[in-house]
């Protein structure tokens, strides 16, 4: 869940840093500084994700957004993908209302979450995507992050089976959660994971006060592999606003050490803009992206295999601390 805003939702425009990217190919391609604490650039060098189809249940995607949409996603570096829309949220006070709210956006955060993952390599002076070679199947599941409505809990165990049903969906990222168990949606990730789908979740993202909640749902399924963000400093220490406990399996550093404005740039929600993004949300997104970079490679390997080569691939690898799983993943020691 997003790091400042309420409910992770922002769709404004942020003025971003310098210092807080590098440039690349093609002509000012824009890099997070955080992709290169965890060597995603130099990983780049022996995948970018091509063939392999990440399920985004979230917010939805920014219709506004072309870089995330058909018209713009296939564009520089970017070739011969496909992303797909779909809405399973339903806008609506009543229980019995049928009144589908469609594919798009509202909230910021899904936008987001896209753009870590998948966002286009191009000319266009924008933040890249982790797999920016892969395809996106997103969903509109949910009006915000806190899964604590009906329509939201039903929209997500829907998409949850729709993607589980799809042959060619390998990853499903969350970055969305509520801090009890919910039984459609417990329901419906045991029906994805029997699907052999490799799911990730978002530890948790909030207040010092419901921090003390520790990794929330779906995270702390079994079933599911739950991320949460770190500093940038020299001991493993969760972001401000980030869950932590013996249910993370893995960090990814979005934060700067002492400094909580120092988060990864990402798309904005409209053409030509960008904003920051933070929390366990962006860790999630961002290690479901390597899971893309390693399983592009592997294309054979079943979700045991790619969960274990990031493993192997982090800080901690062969134990588990109690706090933050594996720790952070080397994406370049990941798909060697």
């Amino acid at each position: 869940m997003s790091c400042v805003q309420i409910h992770g939702c922002s769709k404004a425009a942020e003025s971003i840093n310098s210092s807080h990217y590098s440039t690349i190919a093609p002509n000012n391609a824009q890099v997070a500084w955080n992709f290169y604490e965890h060597n995603i650039p130099q990983a780049w060098n022996y995948s970018t994700g091509a063939g392999v189809t990440i399920g985004l249940i979230d917010t939805g995607v920014s219709q506004s957004q072309s870089l995330l949409n058909a018209g713009g996603i296939n564009d520089g570096y970017s070739t011969g993908r496909v992303v797909e829309k779909y809405g399973t949220f339903i806008d609506s006070a009543w229980w019995w209302s049928n009144n589908y709210d469609g594919p798009h956006d509202k909230c910021g955060h899904g936008t987001q979450m896209a753009s870590t993952m998948a966002a286009p390599r191009n000319d266009n002076a924008m933040p890249v995507g982790v797999a920016y070679n892969s395809n996106l199947v997103a969903y509109r599941a949910t009006e915000d992050v806190l899964l604590n409505d009906y329509h939201e809990r039903k929209g997500v165990s829907k998409a949850l089976t729709e993607l589980a049903n799809r042959s060619d969906v390998d990853i499903i990222s969350m970055s969305i959660g509520y801090v009890w168990s919910i039984g459609n949606i417990k329901d419906a990730v045991k029906y994805a994971y029997s699907k052999n789908k490799l799911i990730f979740a978002a530890g948790g993202t909030s207040t010092s006060f419901t921090n003390g909640f520790g990794v929330i749902f779906p995270a702390t399924m079994s079933e599911v592999v739950a991320v949460t963000g770190v500093d940038d400093g020299s001991n493993y220490e969760r972001c401000e606003t980030c869950h932590s406990g013996s249910k993370i399996d893995f960090t990814i550093i979005m934060e700067g050490d002492n400094d909580t404005s120092k988060h990864p740039p990402v798309l904005g929600f409209y053409d030509n803009q960008r904003s920051y993004t933070g929390g366990s949300s962006v860790a999630t997104a961002t290690v479901a992206g390597i899971a893309a970079l390693v399983w592009s490679i592997h294309p054979t390997w079943s979700r045991t295999q790619v969960l274990n080569k990031l493993k192997q691939s982090s800080d901690f690898y062969p134990n588990k601390n109690g706090s933050f799983g594996y720790g952070n993943i080397d994406a370049l020691q990941a798909v060697q």
